[in-house]
């Protein structure tokens, strides 16, 4: 992905800056960067002369010219008709527009905003990439408030990682089921460009499907929907993420894929509802969402295609549909590498989390001869604001898992006292197929007792309380049905 230069940090910074004026008007941190990017969305399509795509009396020097309620009351007509389909055609414009609201109510607060935007370094950022500059809001965001829109951002140290080691090539149909704010798929796209010299050495067929065919995803969560879209857009790919629930039959309409990489949400679907997907048999039954996402992805690849998919542990060890499911995917699928993350990545210190490398086989049976595990969580420190996740962290995973995609390079285990080793299929098999494998010593209550900032003590007590939750909703779920049912009615987690 981009390096972000000084320059593009100095541009977020003062874009974030704007959030205290917003806080003054009752906007949140999350909110703020859905607000700001419907502002963003026209001021770059000026700076791209990309303006064409919206009705003239909606651009942006129209809007910016402006002063007190007359702006406020245009920014909110604005808003409405970019997101009807009455008046703007745009399907672009429609997804990121579409039911669109300001929580501004202050005209010299939105006066202040379209001020300071107009006076940002635009040479600079267009030079620099306006897709970086993007990336960095967001990223800027996640790292300020790790609940709430940092559930939505997977640590770009990792999605490099994972992206170097699955090597995404032209041509190929790369899917995120859940893609967030489009993360993985703009590490994709950065990575295939860095090898044809930004698609010039393709033929110009070629070129056209890496920027409107190759990426195909679904978001949930509206609003994070439409950052994922502001992004695709500014890093020039059009579209390609729906706004479906991949766990219902919109899922099966994203169709076959060479690639999927992704971070499935953590735990279960409210209510305790199922998938509603006619193709599910494995987790048809099941409120687990992570087990559910694991089934879509082996459904989703060509017979061939490969993935690297983030679960938590529950994932590798969970009886009953979680057994069935490690069983059926190490049957269909070639499962070759589990990576053990360190705890604190995300926005909860307590969620422990892998990545499963697995490519899809050409039959239904015997695809997986061995297993190898990487232990990067045991001896490691707790990450948090105080220690962020470097790319460092991951160059001796890099070099240990080797050149083919695949898992195939040639491999050394390290032993019991090495963090690389090799369980061949009927050794996971004597485990009942518990894929939880570690050997090294647990230091995760070591790594924690050495937290200083408060945000991240906070956020390690938070995780450990969803580990149990969601352990609770888990029993609940194999007992639904049963006689005896246990019923658990659990509170939203906080964000």
């Amino acid at each position: 992905m981009e390096a972000v230069t000084p320059t593009t940090r100095d541009i977020v910074a003062k874009l974030w800056s704007l959030c205290h004026v917003l806080r003054d008007d009752g906007v949140g941190y999350n909110e703020y960067v859905t607000e700001i990017t419907y502002l963003l969305f026209l001021k770059m399509l000026a700076e791209t002369g990309g303006e064409g795509r919206l009705p003239a009396q909606y651009r942006w020097e129209r809007l910016a010219r402006r002063e007190g309620l007359d702006q406020l009351d245009h920014y909110k007509r604005l808003l409405l008709d970019l997101g009807n389909p009455k008046v703007e055609t745009d399907h672009l414009v429609l997804s990121i527009f579409t039911d669109a609201q300001t929580r501004l109510t202050r005209p010299t607060n939105l006066k202040a905003l379209t001020t300071a935007i107009d006076k940002l370094d635009w040479f600079s950022a267009r030079e620099e990439g306006l897709g970086t500059l993007y990336e960095g809001l967001l990223e800027k965001n996640a790292a300020e408030k790790k609940s709430g829109a940092g559930q939505y951002f997977t640590p770009r140290p990792l999605i490099d990682c994972i992206v170097r080691l699955m090597q995404p090539q032209p041509g190929e149909v790369i899917q995120d089921p859940a893609a967030g704010t489009a993360g993985f798929l703009v590490a994709a796209d950065h990575f295939i460009k860095e090898k044809t010299d930004n698609l010039y050495k393709l033929p110009e067929s070629q070129a056209f499907f890496q920027r409107n065919g190759a990426y195909h995803g679904a978001e949930l969560v509206h609003d994070t929907h439409r950052l994922c879209l502001m992004n695709l857009m500014l890093h020039g790919i059009e579209g390609g993420v729906e706004h479906v629930d991949t766990l219902s039959p919109d899922g099966e309409a994203l169709g076959k894929a060479d690639l999927v990489l992704t971070n499935p949400p953590f735990g279960t679907k409210k209510g305790g509802g199922r998938p509603t997907r006619n193709d599910f048999s494995v987790t048809a039954e099941t409120s687990n969402k992570q087990l559910a996402f694991v089934e879509h992805i082996v459904r989703a690849l060509k017979p061939g295609g490969r993935a690297a998919v983030v679960v938590p542990d529950n994932v590798l060890f969970e009886d009953n549909t979680g057994r069935r499911l490690r069983t059926w995917l190490m049957d269909l699928c070639d499962l070759h590498t589990i990576l053990r993350l360190p705890t604190g990545i995300f926005y909860a210190i307590g969620v422990k989390t892998n990545v499963l490398f697995f490519r899809r086989g050409k039959t239904d049976k015997g695809n997986t001869k061995a297993v190898w595990v990487y232990d990067l969580r045991a001896d490691m420190p707790a990450f948090g604001k105080t220690r962020p996740l470097t790319v460092a962290e991951f160059a001796d995973f890099e070099t240990t898992y080797g050149a083919d995609p695949n898992g195939g390079a040639e491999r050394q285990d390290q032993g019991e006292t090495g963090r690389f080793r090799r369980f061949t299929r009927d050794q996971v098999a004597e485990r009942n197929d518990n894929l939880d494998i570690a050997w090294l010593r647990d230091t995760e209550a070591d790594a924690e007792e050495g937290l200083t900032e408060p945000e991240d003590i906070a956020a390690a007590i938070i995780g450990h309380l969803r580990a149990a939750l969601a352990d609770i909703e888990a029993l609940s779920d194999e007992l639904d049905g049963e006689d005896g049912e246990l019923v658990v009615t659990l509170p939203e987690a906080a964000e």
